[in-house]
């Protein structure tokens, strides 16, 4: 095979990569920017709020990895994360003696009559969803990272392939045609 042919192969190859991972990155990079505003703007608009620094709510012998929180509105993934973990679970394990909210609903229907059990259930019911919400908002938020590194890759290598393919045009362009890859033909 002619040097040129392969060297115009390769350098072909390389830009179609480069356009291809060009392409992945700017995906990749719309959805982190759609997931991220839009964990954003649906927090934002919740007006979820960690208790103020110094606050009985937030003690900080009860809750150190919260301090950082102190005060903040619940505004990205990992905030809504440490908020649902950290305090409205821990919050509903002491309402609720340690048991779940499915726990507590199979005791209060087996009990009717008794109304402290049923508004355990009801607060239990309450936390839990709004735990599952800002769950989830943090998977989305989460989705959105993995997104934004998948777009870096993508785009450093799309230069990187744009970058070899350049050298490789150039390459091609010393290469005198009668140049053979690999062993010369016998005659």
């Amino acid at each position: 095979m002619r040097r040129k042919t392969l060297d115009a192969l390769l350098v072909s190859a390389g830009l179609v990569m480069a356009v291809i991972l060009l392409v992945g990155g700017i995906l990749l990079t719309w959805g982190y920017n759609f997931a991220n505003s839009n964990v954003r703007d649906q927090l934002k608009q919740q007006k979820i709020f960690f208790p103020p620094k110094g606050s009985p709510a937030l003690d900080p012998k009860e809750y150190p990895a919260l301090q950082k929180y102190a005060g903040k509105q619940v505004l990205d993934g990992g905030q809504a994360e440490a908020y649902a973990n950290g305090y409205i679970k821990r919050h509903l394990e002491e309402m609720g003696g340690g048991k779940t909210y499915s726990e507590l609903s199979t005791a209060s229907r087996a009990n009717p009559s008794d109304t402290k059990l049923a508004g355990q259930v009801q607060t239990a019911f309450r936390g839990e969803t709004l735990r599952g919400l800002l769950l989830n908002a943090y998977a989305f938020w989460k989705i959105a990272q993995i997104a934004l590194y998948g777009a870096i890759f993508c785009y450093v290598g799309a230069a990187v392939m744009a970058l070899l393919s350049v050298l490789g045009f150039l390459h091609w362009k010393r290469v005198t045609p009668e140049e053979r890859v690999g062993r010369a033909e016998a005659t």
